[in-house]
């Protein structure tokens, strides 16, 4: 359970306050629980009772070391088929754990480096590092710009210590 001002993660629209817990009525009777999630593009109404779809509470800040590590880390090479590329990038896009952002942006950012990415291969890494870099700003209670900053440093850390991999 979430907490009025807490902040979520909502695995589509990002980082949120709750700003109220409220029962909505529907047709037969039927009742259900949302917590009312304010996104900086407006409000999503999120069921309590859904779990794998709905909301996380943020990475603990104790994580950040190993966050930047992953984020260091050596990048998984992607599929070379385009097809199944794509297929197997809109499937880790889906994971909504920060650690799963990570390695996307880490794996997504080192295959730019080699190849340029086509128009919706390069709009997933803006929107899941868009996605990363909020949460992280949250997290540290830094500036979305110094969180993005630091994210790219770490990114180009690990470029420079596994550049001849690339």
């Amino acid at each position: 359970m979430f907490k009025v001002n807490e902040l979520a993660v909502h695995p589509r629209h990002g980082v949120g306050r709750i700003v109220k817990l409220e029962v909505k009525r529907f047709d037969r009777g039927l009742e259900r629980q949302y917590y009312q999630l304010e996104i900086p593009t407006g409000t999503v109404w999120v069921p309590v009772d859904v779990s794998p779809g709905g909301l996380r509470k943020l990475f603990a800040r104790g994580d950040l070391a190993t966050y930047r590590d992953l984020l260091r880390s050596r990048p998984s090479p992607l599929v070379v088929d385009h097809r199944q590329r794509q297929l197997a990038l809109a499937a880790r896009q889906k994971e909504s754990s920060f650690e799963a952002r990570c390695k996307l942006v880490r794996d997504l950012t080192a295959f730019s480096w080699k190849k340029s990415l086509n128009e919706s291969t390069s709009i997933m890494l803006q929107s899941v590092r868009s996605a990363l870099c909020t949460e992280w700003a949250a997290v540290t209670e830094l500036s979305v710009q110094e969180a993005r900053c630091e994210v790219e440093a770490l990114l180009l850390e690990g470029r420079r210590e596994h550049e001849k991999d690339l």
